[in-house]
Order: C-alpha cells, then sequence, then structure tokens
C-alpha cells in the first residue's frame, strides 16, 4: 500500500524569528523564502515569531516591519503559498487583512490548546477572505487526547481546513504524540499536522510518530532554527521521509544546501540543546520563553534552570512573558 503524501510546512522566517530575535532583514527574508520555493516546501510561514503584531515591548521588537517581509516575499514566490501565524489578542483581523493584501494565501490561528474558542471570528474572518485558515493547538502536552480532540473539533466546526497540533515546549514523547494525533484524526474530518520543538532531542522522532499516527501536515525549519533548542530539521526531516518511502516534493539536496547557503551565516548562536533548551522541554515551557529567561537570570543573578522550572510548576503558557520578570524577582528575594 503506498504511503500518505507529506506537506511540509517551513516556519523558518516564524519560528526562527526567535532565534534571531526577529532580525529579519527585507534580504534575508527573501534569500529564505525564494530558496524554500524553489526547493518544493508547499507552504512558507512569515511573521513575528509571536505571529502578526507581535513586535512589541513583551515579545521582542522586530528589526524590519513584518508587513514589509510579507510584501517582499510575497513577490518573489511562485509555487509555494505564503502563510502567517495569528494569536488572537495579539493579531487583529485588521492585520489579517492587511497581511492578505501583502500576499498571504493562509493564516494558522493559534491559540492555547484549551481556548480553540477564541480563533471563531479569526477563522471565519480568514475564510471570508478567501484565505486557507488552519487551527493550530499550542502546548497540546497541557491536555489529555480526548480533550484536544474536542478543541480540534471545535476548530473545525469554524472553518479550518486543517487542525495543527503543536509541542511547543519540546515535552512529548513519541508515545504521547501519536495518542494525541490519533484522537484528533478520529475525531474530525479534515487533515491533521504537526509543530515539534527539539528540546528533548525528539522533533525528528516525534514528527515521524505524528505521520505514522496520521498527520500529513508537518512542520520543520532550515537547521532547525527556532525557539528553543528548535524545530524539527527540515533537511532532515526530508531525508527520514525518503527513507521511508513518503512522498514530500522536496528537493532532499537543494534544501541542504540551501539550509547551508541561506541560514549558516545568519545564526547568532549554535542551534544546539543547551541547558536552558533541555530544561524547557523537562519542564513543559514554552519554547519561546528562553531568552526572555535568560534576560532575567542576569538581570537578577539566577541560576536560569531555577526559573525554567518555576515557570513549569507554575503552568505558564504562551503570552505569559511578561511573567517572567515577576517570577524571577520574587526568586530573588528567597
Amino acid at each position: 500500500m503506498a504511503l500518505q503524501e507529506i506537506t511540509f510546512v517551513d516556519t523558518t522566517l516564524r519560528d526562527g524569528s526567535h532565534a534571531l530575535k526577529h532580525s529579519y532583514t527585507v534580504e534575508q527574508a527573501v534569500m529564505v523564502a525564494a530558496g524554500l520555493d524553489r526547493c518544493g516546501a508547499a507552504m512558507i510561514e512569515l511573521s513575528h515569531g509571536d505571529g502578526l503584531g507581535g513586535s512589541s515591548y513583551t515579545y521582542g521588537f522586530s528589526k524590519t516591519d513584518e508587513f514589509e517581509l510579507l510584501e517582499a516575499v510575497g513577490k518573489c514566490l511562485v509555487k509555494s503559498k505564503l502563510t502567517v501565524l495569528l494569536l488572537p489578542g495579539i493579531g487583529t483581523i485588521e492585520m489579517l487583512g492587511r497581511a492578505r493584501g501583502c500576499g498571504a494565501k493562509a493564516v494558522r490561528v493559534a491559540t492555547h490548546v484549551t481556548e480553540a474558542d477564541v480563533s471563531a471570528q479569526h477563522i471565519a474572518a480568514a475564510k471570508e477572505m478567501g484565505m486557507m485558515a488552519v487551527g493550530f493547538l499550542m502546548m497540546v502536552h497541557m491536555a489529555s487526547p480526548e480533550r484536544i480532540a474536542e478543541e480540534a473539533l471545535k476548530m473545525e466546526s469554524y472553518g479550518a481546513d486543517y487542525i495543527n497540533l503543536a509541542d511547543s515546549a519540546g515535552y512529548l514523547l513519541p508515545g504521547d504524540v501519536s495518542e494525541r494525533i490519533s484522537a484528533v484524526c478520529n475525531a474530525v474530518k479534515i487533515p491533521v499536522g504537526f509543530h515539534a520543538h527539539n528540546n528533548l532531542g525528539l522533533a525528528i522522532a516525534n514528527s515521524l510518530a505524528a505521520i505514522r499516527a496520521g498527520a500529513t501536515f508537518i512542520d520543520g525549519t532550515l537547521r532547525g532554527l527556532g525557539a528553543g533548542a528548535g524545530n524539527a530539521q527540515i533537511e532532515v526531516l526530508a531525508g527520514v521521509l525518503e527513507r521511508c518511502g513518503y512522498s514530500t516534493g522536496i528537493d532532499f539536496y537543494g534544501i541542504m544546501d540551501h539550509a547551508k547557503e541561506a541560514v549558516d551565516p545568519l545564526l547568532l548562536r549554535p542551534q544546539v540543546i543547551d541547558n536552558g533548551s533541555l530544561m524547557l522541554g523537562y519542564a513543559g515551557v514554552y519554547s519561546s520563553f528562553l531568552l526572555h529567561v535568560y534576560d532575567a537570570s542576569e538581570r537578577f543573578g539566577l541560576e536560569p534552570r531555577d526559573i525554567l522550572v518555576e515557570l513549569g510548576r507554575r503552568r505558564m503558557v504562551g503570552g505569559q512573558e511578561d511573567m517572567i520578570i515577576d517570577v524571577a524577582y520574587q526568586l530573588a528575594r528567597k
């Protein structure tokens, strides 16, 4: 029996923005996107690391306005679908309309895993604009497979074209991924996807587990560039899936060469599993918290791992970056 086709969603220009402190220039973004387009990436996600409207004091300011990046990249793509991320409460429907005007053809509407209901208006607006709309559930380690399936059904009812589960903390083990993907695949009638983080070194294994459980949309980034220890490395994914007999439409040699030429010169630090990244996965903390934690640890003279353990104990989620300073301050007073 033929194995299913896998659609690659590259998030180098969105999740990778975290690792580069949101410093992409127009020239860099166009270079990355044009190469991904040539190599066969079906969808290319571009926005601030925290989605449309994320450039702020809380999440970190972008070097270049995201709409300027979107407009430039939108003009260079031939086959790939330009995609944006939107977190309701950070991004707005007005911003989504602007992104559509810049050439964005798809939006992934992201909510905490138990808060799918806040995505209804944004998914509906995207469909009215003629865009592909994706329901993107974050921090899926914080809910049971049954609860995740319930939230996915909500997003399906709002008009989502597929549901994406994000292991935002890089906390899950392959068996955990299989259970969650299977539950959602059994509940909804639309495709399911998966977004991995590599904080425990399991991004490739977890992506493969997701595919074997029924996921057909898989996220990755060039060189694994992303928050924390990064995402599933897309050129590695391409090789692994080719070995397994899956069809991805990716030029394997081409994407390896593109990663070397386009991303290696941009790296601010090696995309490795350092102590802080490891603790993100171990404690179940949102991956984009890491650089904020490093800043807080330096400011208050604390061990970053202690801050991360406390954030995990308090079950902090994406959007609570401002609480990192409060937690560090309280730990410093003990």
